[in-house]
């Protein structure tokens, strides 16, 4: 439930309940005074009737009558006035008020003859005495309610307090569902944050579909891109460190090489058989050495973000039966059978200077891995086209539409799932032998291979299986 609807039924509930709660206590104290007032009228009707007998003596309401005996017959809740047919007071039972002293008028004096009227804290009674027919005065009885005042006081007091109890008890446990609904999850939420932004860990809690909710989830998210970012870094961090150490020492072995040497040739005597080979060795270090530093140059401008690569529009079929071109001759000196097929139609997008060094890059590292009287596959494919029937039976389907699949496929030693997961790391070399790297190439090849693949909006795929051979192809987008 979202908060706004939440408080919203909150403050109808704060405001309705407790006029519900009054509403009930009222109609219980109402509905139980109803009972007492009829078993108060069933008590003061018997109590009624029989002073109402001893009041009905024509003898009280003479001038000199004798009426000792109504003060013992009266108390502090019973008030009798007597009076004469002028409605002068002849007795009362109140000393506040003196015989004679009063008079009611003839409108007063006729008024409510024989009801019984109920007021709040005392019942009254009128009645005319007659003596033979003879009006000759009149009583007034008075009873008071002091009783049922004082339950009613008492149960107002009780109902007073139950409501006090009630709303204290909605307003306790509106504050309670208000602190959990809302203090206490942006309490933990603003923690949470000063915590992550402390560098402390944050663990993750569930979260509720309410406003609260999606911030707590913004935030979690936002925290999962920044570890993301902050890994991403670390891990390209370590990689650069990574980089420079292994292309130190990969550049450190030829260029002593080189140094050993030309210093040979510069102080020792040697023949000319000696001098050329020396000269041999230094040029070929010297070549690793360019083509090391070339490959780490164009691999930190592919890794740099802000590295646009310059695409140009080439019709298929035209540039890819360039691109698997003129590898005849070297296949034939490493005494390899390499077969090339080009079918592709369509127009594409590409970078010719960079679609090159990644061609030149599968081929060579295939040649490279590829044994004497082994085959070598060479093919670019239209995503049209039938899959070739000499691919790998290990290789999954991967054929998708609108693209150009470029593939150098070998036979040879292959590599495990283990090292395959790594090719494409920068300096990464399934040979560990590092000291023998100047002879394999970079070990820059496969990553360089990767980007360029990457920014030209495409994939690249390894497969390789021991003892069988290897496998990768580059996906290209046909552009539409």
């Amino acid at each position: 439930m979202k908060i706004k609807t939440w408080l919203l039924i909150s403050y109808l509930m704060v405001m309705i309940l407790p006029l519900i709660t009054a509403y009930f206590l009222f109609a219980w104290i109402n509905s139980y005074n109803n009972e007492q007032k009829v078993e108060e009228h069933v008590q003061l009707r018997a109590e009624l009737e029989d002073v109402k007998q001893k009041l009905n003596n024509p003898a009280l309401y003479a001038s000199q009558a004798d009426r000792r005996h109504l003060e013992r017959d009266t108390d502090q809740t019973k008030l009798i006035t007597l009076y004469d047919k002028n409605g002068v007071i002849v007795y009362s039972s109140n000393p506040s008020i003196q015989s004679t002293q009063f008079a009611l008028s003839k409108g007063q004096l006729y008024q409510d003859l024989y009801k019984l009227e109920q007021g709040y804290s005392s019942f009254s009674y009128k009645q005319p005495v007659f003596d033979h027919h003879e009006l000759i005065g009149f009583f007034d009885i008075e009873i008071a309610r002091d009783e049922w005042v004082a339950g009613v006081e008492k149960r107002s007091y009780i109902v007073g307090g139950l409501f006090f109890v009630v709303f204290v008890l909605i307003y306790l446990t509106v504050i309670r569902l208000v602190n959990k609904k809302l203090n206490t999850r942006l309490t933990g939420l603003m923690g949470d944050m000063s915590a992550y932004a402390a560098g402390k860990t944050v663990n993750e809690r569930p979260t509720n579909q309410d406003e609260i909710g999606e911030l707590t989830e913004h935030f979690y998210h936002m925290k999962q891109q920044i570890d993301a970012a902050r890994e991403t870094i670390e891990q390209e961090q370590e990689t650069k460190e990574y980089l420079i150490a292994s292309v130190s020492h990969d550049l450190k072995t030829p260029l002593t090489s080189i140094k050993a040497y030309a210093e040979a040739l510069h102080t020792q005597k040697l023949t000319n058989e000696e001098q050329r080979e020396y000269r041999r060795v230094i040029v070929e270090k010297s070549d690793f050495m360019q083509h090391m530093l070339d490959d780490l140059l164009t691999y930190t401008l592919l890794k740099s973000p802000s590295h646009e690569m310059e695409l140009v529009e080439v019709d298929g079929g035209e540039f890819f039966e360039m691109l698997v071109s003129d590898y005849e001759e070297v296949s034939r000196k490493q005494g390899i059978y390499l077969e090339t097929t080009v079918d592709v139609c369509g127009i594409y997008q590409v970078n010719p200077k960079e679609m090159m060094r990644l061609a030149d890059n599968l081929v060579s590292n295939a040649i490279q891995h590829t044994k004497s009287e082994n085959r070598l596959w060479i093919a670019a494919l239209s995503s049209d086209m039938m899959p070739p029937d000499w691919l790998f039976d290990f290789i999954p389907k991967f054929w998708k539409g609108n693209a150009v699949y470029f593939i150098v496929q070998n036979e040879g030693k292959g590599l495990s799932e283990e090292k395959s997961a790594h090719v494409f790391d920068p300096l990464y070399q399934a040979d560990e032998a590092r000291s023998k790297q100047y002879v394999h190439g970079s070990g820059l090849g496969l990553s360089i291979t990767k980007q360029i693949t990457e920014k030209h909006d495409g994939n690249v795929y390894f497969y390789s299986k021991e003892s069988v051979g290897t496998c990768v192809i580059c996906e290209l987008p046909k552009l539409q």
